[in-house]
């Protein structure tokens, strides 16, 4: 291993990483299985836009045979990181890593395409100003918070004569069902038998912007038998800014959410965005090097479970109501490719009376959201949007069922800009609907 690479390329990574980042390089054997899982070589075909070509790419680098240029910084910011390649990929070559390793060096050596000028500023305020300060990231998405809870404004506003990426932004935000959806109570009990004692995690987009989601991931697992607690400390889990290459901010992030759970006395932290529960299950990987923090790091990984994988893992317990109506599922990356996990929503899709469940042709292609990738490649992004939403109307669905919310917003702007006209749900949105049906019922 180089000797740039055993020092995590300056990221700040634990040594078992960074071996891992060696060991990853060596593992490709470019045999091309994973071209067609990758949705940038589908769209351009060009051999440095596919995983076995990145990867080539950062190992010259890491073995000083090459340098980091503006054309290596291109092709590796226009990956989506969907991990669709480890899926498809035989040898088990860890592609998030690399990518995370490979773009910190483009940051590290400050090359970038002065086309893309512009994103240096946008990455120094989004990972080393936002995304760290919760006062600050709160202050920012104030407006769009706005509008999220006020339906009517947010329609009118739509109806303005903006440009072409505001117009974007505002198809992309949710509609709130009510407007007192924000932070979570510390502790809501179990009803009827206490079955477990959970935590919560909130995140940072999911809180600003889906906190309906947050409150109905509560009420359901109350419902199942678990007393919640949401640690009010807890903060962004890190993702955006690790996926960036940006480490010391998300190791800090990391540190904090293990700070705030540790007196939590939880058996689970159950998350409901899928990019967060991918990235904290790798805390322990993450902090591996850390004298204070390994141990705690690794009892935090283990505990984390994503809120489908959690709810079908212990079984629900109450009778659903129905939710008549046809529905697609849309796996997120993070979900089906980085934790593996697939069946389970749909096991508890399928579990509500009524609702019919129709698969989507490439239901596991990445719809083109891939954290701020609309923003800084939106016609990309908007190529792999029209691809994602031309399945979904095959299926005759009304509704798509997402459990992240960079796909939530993702096929909003779809349904709202092109469509077709479908709802988008998350996950425990339906459940949640399920439950209160049953009341009624």
């Amino acid at each position: 291993m180089s000797e740039r690479v055993a020092d995590g390329g300056g990221l700040g990574l634990a040594a078992n990483r960074t071996a891992r980042i060696g060991a990853g390089l060596d593992a490709c054997t470019r045999c091309g299985l994973c071209l067609q899982a990758c949705p940038t070589y589908r769209e351009l075909r060009m051999e440095a836009d596919s995983p076995r070509g990145r990867v080539f790419l950062i190992k010259q680098v890491a073995e000083g045979e090459a340098r980091v240029d503006a054309s290596m910084a291109e092709h590796l910011y226009t990956c989506l990181g969907c991990r669709a390649c480890e899926t498809a990929c035989p040898s088990g070559v860890p592609f998030g890593s690399l990518l995370e390793y490979g773009r910190h060096e483009v940051e590290r050596a400050g090359v970038l395409d002065p086309e893309r000028a512009g994103w240096r500023a946008f990455r120094r305020l989004a990972f080393e100003w936002l995304l760290p300060n919760r006062a600050a990231f709160s202050l920012a998405l104030a407006p769009a918070r706005t509008l999220t809870r006020t339906p009517w404004l947010l329609d009118v506003v739509r109806r303005l004569p903006l440009g072409a990426r505001a117009r974007r932004l505002l198809a992309m935000l949710p509609s709130s069902k009510s407007a007192a959806a924000g932070r979570l109570p510390e502790f809501s009990a179990a009803q009827g038998g206490r079955r477990a004692r959970v935590g919560v995690f909130a995140g940072c987009v999911m809180g600003a912007l889906f906190g309906d989601v947050n409150l109905a991931l509560v009420r359901v697992l109350t419902r199942n038998g678990c007393d919640v607690v949401a640690p009010s400390r807890q903060w962004c889990c890190g993702a955006l800014n690790l996926h960036a290459g940006e480490g010391r901010h998300a190791l800090a992030m990391a540190r904090r959410n293990i700070d705030a759970f540790k007196d939590a006395d939880v058996e689970t932290i159950v998350v409901d965005s899928a990019g967060c529960g991918a990235e904290m299950k790798a805390y322990g990987e993450l902090l591996a090097d850390d004298a204070r923090y390994a141990a705690a790091a690794s009892a935090f990984a283990a505990k984390v479970k994503d809120a489908g994988e959690f709810l079908a893992s212990i079984g629900l317990r109450e009778r659903l109501g129905a939710v008549p109506g046809r529905v697609t599922y849309q796996d997120a990356c993070h979900l089906a490719h980085g934790q593996r996990i697939r069946n389970e929503p749909r096991e508890l899709l399928r579990a509500v009376p009524g609702l019919e469940l129709v698969e989507m042709r490439g239901a596991d292609r990445c719809c083109g959201a891939a954290g701020v990738y609309s923003l800084t490649h939106p016609h990309m992004s908007e190529q792999l949007l029209a691809e994602k939403m031309a399945r979904i109307e095959e299926t005759g669905a009304r509704t798509v069922v997402v459990t992240n919310p960079g796909c939530h917003m993702q096929l909003i702007a779809g349904a709202t800009l092109t469509g077709p006209r479908v709802r988008v749900r998350h996950l425990i949105e339906v459940l949640d609907e399920a439950y209160r049906a049953s009341e009624r019922s």
